[in-house]
């Protein structure tokens, strides 16, 4: 009998976790024609941290990447001053859906790089990783960020 309680417990425990981890703010899921990637994310989601991005970081874990959070969709330009590894900027419209992407920017460069109209989010990745996922336009953004009441794959 204390088993199947123990079983029991540990299934209820298991549940919860997974439930929790289905939607966390440190990990970002994105699905696409049967495909799906998961990364843990730091959050960027003031003017100052957005600013400062992943400047300066030898390195980026595999995995894992950062997601820059703006109040409402609008423009948004990046660059890669004082950033010394290649990433991938993936452009998030406000429901989800990935509305563009710019592989390998350049470490170091100072040339803008605007995401399209409309942009809430941009996560940042390791480069050419969206490249060897076939991530592409159209795929879907699922995180607590995304307002929940027009996000195409919600909490």
């Amino acid at each position: 009998m204390r088993a199947a309680a123990a079983a029991g417990l540990l299934a209820a425990l298991q549940a919860g976790t997974a439930a929790a981890s289905v939607c966390s703010p440190a990990v970002l899921d994105l699905r696409w024609d049967g495909a799906a990637a998961r990364f843990r994310v730091e959050i960027a989601d003031d003017a100052e941290e957005r600013a400062r991005g992943l400047m300066h970081r030898r390195e980026l874990a595999r995995g894992t990447g950062m997601l820059f959070v703006y109040p409402r969709p609008g423009p948004v330009s990046f660059w890669m001053k004082n950033t010394l590894i290649p990433l991938d900027m993936i452009f998030i419209g406000p429901d989800g859906r990935v509305n563009g992407i710019h592989a390998m920017a350049v470490p170091g460069d100072t040339t803008p790089i605007p995401g399209p109209p409309g942009t809430q989010f941009v996560l940042e990745i390791g480069g050419g990783l969206a490249g060897r996922l076939g991530l592409a336009e159209g795929a879907e953004v699922r995180h607590p960020a995304v307002d929940q009441d027009i996000a195409l794959w919600p909490c």
